[in-house]
């Protein structure tokens, strides 16, 4: 007798695992191996939000420059996404995840030369060799997640690993901080310092906040090292895109492109407003509060609550996702919190506002999660294409930031926040019906 996904009409056998090659009783040490790459890509991800204030003042940065940091990183996903996939077809999963953490060790040691030339233009560089990385890794590892079990389920495991993205992301600021500067106060006493030196004396100050970033990110790509070659030889299966669960061979045999699938374009878009208002929020929150009036030695904090925050709703996601609430119905759900709360926080100013951008966590968490299932549905064959166009949608963590740098040196940096709105209006559309466009033409 067959099943039938709430959300997805994908006719699955009620006592068969969807994917051949992992069975059922190694999957949990497999969620486990996954865990740890998501926690990596949290880690080296969302310090992004402390390096943006950090370059800001030892590189003497505008705030449309210091964006450049979410530029140089999330960019790479977009030139280097459909790359990733060819190479993947090649080497295959799991030597495509091992390759991915040797890259991103490669950026990090970028960091060495160019903080010992206080160089931007070079800590850009490394940012996007860690990108580059991180590509090769998301679209191997993304898939898995999906096919560890039942697809009307897979958003609840994406919120898992969404809790170790976000755990590593709340504890990397404040790692960094700790190992960077020398009490909570620095960061505060250098800016006022700064004006009333010399240019001798402040370019000699900036390059040993500079020197810094030496440290940390040697044992950084140590630690990729390392775990590069621990996974080349864990019991982490490869997978097959021809496993996966969806239409009928006639069915795909009748598609011939990406272009064919409709719901998955409409979800790489998805992707690109999702990451955007996620990357925005984060990335731009410790800034934001200093412009409230707080201190910097209390904005840093900001970037961990509001990840702690996500966390929170991906405990939620994780025990009502699929028993009581489908996939669907929690993007729905998340993009309508988004904008309420993106409104909120234009319409209210000082440290309210800034609390409103920390709240956008409660929404954002569960959207990542919910779009991936939903524009991978029915891809077979197709899936490690599809994914690798669903990772160019992750660029909008590139340009959506770098725009709202721009209006917030133009204009004001909480009417910036504006674009955000837009994003979430789509995210309800692609809810409501982009995630079954062209979908009635596929045979199940």
């Amino acid at each position: 007798m067959n099943s039938q996904s709430k959300d997805t009409g994908i006719l699955e056998p009620a006592n068969a695992s969807p994917v051949k090659v992992i069975q059922r009783d190694g999957q949990v040490k497999h969620i486990v191996i996954i865990g740890v790459l998501f926690f990596i890509f949290g880690f080296i991800s969302w310090l992004n939000a402390v390096l943006i204030p950090y370059f800001q003042l030892a590189c003497q940065l505008t705030t449309q420059q210091a964006m450049l940091v979410t530029f140089a990183f999330y960019i790479s996903y977009l030139i280097m996404a459909f790359p990733s996939s060819w190479v993947i077809g090649k080497t295959g999963y799991k030597n495509g995840i091992v390759l991915g953490l040797w890259v991103m060790a490669l950026g990090a040691l970028v960091f060495i030369p160019a903080a010992m030339r206080r160089e931007y233009g070079m800590f850009l560089l490394g940012l996007f060799v860690q990108a580059t990385g991180l590509t090769i890794l998301q679209t191997a590892a993304n898939p898995y997640v999906t096919i560890l079990g039942p697809l009307e389920s897979a958003a609840m495991r994406m919120s898992v690993m969404g809790v170790c993205n976000k755990l590593a992301g709340a504890i990397a600021p404040l790692l960094f901080l700790g190992m960077v500067s020398k009490d909570a106060g620095e960061v505060d006493r250098l800016t006022a310092l700064l004006p009333g030196l010399s240019t001798a004396s402040a370019e000699q100050l900036l390059n040993e906040l500079s020197a810094r970033l030496i440290t940390p990110y040697v044992t950084l790509a140590i630690a990729l090292a390392g775990l590069g070659i621990l996974i080349r030889f864990a019991s982490l299966p490869d997978i097959s895109d021809e496993a996966r669960p969806g239409p009928t061979a006639d069915s795909l045999d009748s598609k011939k492109s990406l272009l064919d699938f409709p719901h998955l374009i409409l979800g790489a878009v998805a992707v690109f407003c999702s990451v955007s208002v996620e990357v925005i929020a984060v990335d731009t929150i410790i800034n934001y509060s200093q412009f409230q009036g707080a201190a910097f030695k209390d904005a840093r904090f900001f970037s961990t609550y509001i990840l702690l925050i996500m966390i929170f709703s991906y405990i939620v996601g994780i025990i009502v996702i699929p028993k009581r609430v489908t996939q669907r119905q929690a993007l729905l759900g998340s993009s309508v919190i988004g904008a309420v709360f993106s409104v909120l926080a234009i319409l209210w100013n000082g440290q309210q506002s800034v609390w409103m951008i920390a709240c956008l966590g409660f929404g954002n968490a569960l959207i990542w999660p919910s779009i991936w299932p939903l524009a991978l549905d029915g891809l077979g064959k197709f899936t490690r294409r599809a994914s690798a166009l669903l990772i160019t949608g992750i660029v909008g963590g590139a340009l959506s930031p770098l725009l709202y740098g721009t209006l917030s040196d133009r204009l004001d940096p909480r009417i910036a926040y504006v674009i955000m709105v837009p994003l979430y209006i789509f995210l309800f559309f692609y809810a409501i019906a982009g995630y079954k466009a062209g979908k009635q033409k596929m045979v199940y």
